[in-house]
């Protein structure tokens, strides 16, 4: 039977081919493998990074409205768009609009959700995160990364901050390096536990740049510098939420989810 039904993944993308294999690609195969009777698309949506990858690598990655172009003159006739957001926020609104632009070329365009949308998806979340990072020692703190937003969206980000700690996870924060909560706000939570040592892990889909430079980097405002200014070993853990086995499954979920609406 000729795939006239496709699934387009859009994500933020990458400019580090390391981190793109755990993750987005990961992600993507996992996809592929739950529902082989759909075509799977690639789209990434920022314009910085695909220039990028274009100059450096000659690699050519569609946006949302290139890989609509690409469904259409491929005979697609649904399409479900899932993307990998972490939040609802201005990317996930720009891609709808994107994708929504080419509505009378389809017979149906859904959208999947980001990462965090419902309560639940905070819930199995945390529990990822707290799986992964069992072995964190009572002295010890885990600092995770967001990468926050001007969008009123944003506010996901301290609600999970409190309901790691409302779970009895006292010693996991969340901040985010463009809003609120802010490493001000951290470092005074981590004065107040004065731990042993504070582990550090982006709280994004891939490990990239965010990870690499503002997390991990040696310059003295990255977020391990700071801590470690402010008198704390620290140790820094590069590995994305996409790859998070339960992540993944997250995603695949709430493609499920769009699928009832057929």
């Amino acid at each position: 039977m000729e795939k006239t039904k496709a699934i387009l993944v859009v994500s933020f993308g990458t400019s580090y081919e390391d981190t793109r294999k755990k993750t987005i690609d990961a992600i993507e195969a996992d996809i592929a493998a739950a529902y082989p009777q759909y075509r799977i698309y690639r789209a990434w949506t920022s314009k910085m990074i695909m220039a990028k990858l274009l100059k450096r690598d000659g690699v050519k990655i569609n946006n949302v409205t290139e890989a609509m172009e690409q469904m259409a003159a491929d005979g697609i006739t649904h399409v479900i768009v899932q993307p990998t957001h972490v939040i609802n926020g201005i990317e996930n609104d720009l891609m709808k609009e994107d994708a929504l632009a080419f509505r009378d070329r389809f017979a149906s365009i859904r959208f999947g959700t980001p990462m965090l949308t419902s309560e639940q998806d905070n819930q199995l979340t945390i529990d990822a995160v707290a799986s992964e990072f069992s072995f964190l020692a009572p002295d010890e703190l885990l600092v995770l990364m967001g990468h926050g937003t001007t969008h009123f969206a944003n506010s996901v980000y301290a609600a999970l901050d409190y309901t790691f700690k409302d779970r009895g996870f006292e010693n996991i924060y969340l901040g985010t390096v463009e809003a609120y909560p802010s490493m001000e706000t951290l470092l005074k939570g981590i004065k107040k536990h004065h731990p042993r040592k504070v582990h550090l892990a982006p709280f994004m889909i891939v490990a990239g740049d965010h990870a690499k430079n503002d997390m991990n980097g040696s310059d003295p405002d990255s977020w391990r510098s700071q801590i470690e200014a402010a008198g704390y070993k620290t140790e820094c853990h590069l590995k994305g939420l996409g790859e998070y086995p339960a992540i993944r499954k997250l995603f695949i979920s709430h493609l499920q989810e769009a699928m009832k609406e057929e």
